[in-house]
């Protein structure tokens, strides 16, 4: 099997699939409400709609980067307040996350193997480094959320 459809298992897999970790970003999220997700924990811990607008943004920066235009990180780290919590806004969120999906796995059929091995400029890290850091950084956001909505759970509405 060539890596590139090693990769794209990984990110579905994680998606809506069956990974390792026995939990996926779709089944986890599409079962909260918009009310959830804009639910904000105390202590200035981002709530579940922050999170899945950062890992979207992330998934984003990342495509961009591998492939081959250079960008900026802002300052706030795509982490942002929920200014529209309604359903119609959480249900667009939800397709962004799967436009974000669809997008990588586009990319990762045409990518050739090689091209892995590029590497970006403004860190030196390669494409490959770069496809494996965003799916880490999904599962260590979807472990967020995961959390999170078991807490919502407890909390009476």
């Amino acid at each position: 099997m060539k890596e590139t459809k090693r990769i794209s298992k990984l990110f579905e897999d994680l998606y809506n699939g069956g990974p390792w970790i026995d939990v996926t970003i779709t089944t986890t999220v599409e079962r909260l409400t918009a009310k959830q997700a804009a639910q904000k924990p105390p202590a200035g811990i981002n709530s579940i709609w922050q999170i899945l607008n950062h890992l979207i943004s992330w998934r984003k920066n990342v495509l961009q980067r591998v492939k081959g235009k250079v960008i900026s990180t802002p300052d706030h780290n795509y982490i942002l307040p929920v200014s529209d919590t309604s359903a119609k806004a959480w249900a667009n969120t939800l397709k962004k996350l799967e436009k974000s999906q669809q997008e990588w796995l586009e990319f990762l059929e045409q990518i050739k193997t090689n091209d892995l091995l590029k590497t970006y400029p403004k860190n030196q890290m390669t494409y490959y480094d770069h496809i494996q850091g965003i799916l880490q950084h999904d599962a260590y956001h979807l472990g967020q959320i995961v959390i999170l909505s078991k807490w919502i759970r407890s909390v009476k509405e």
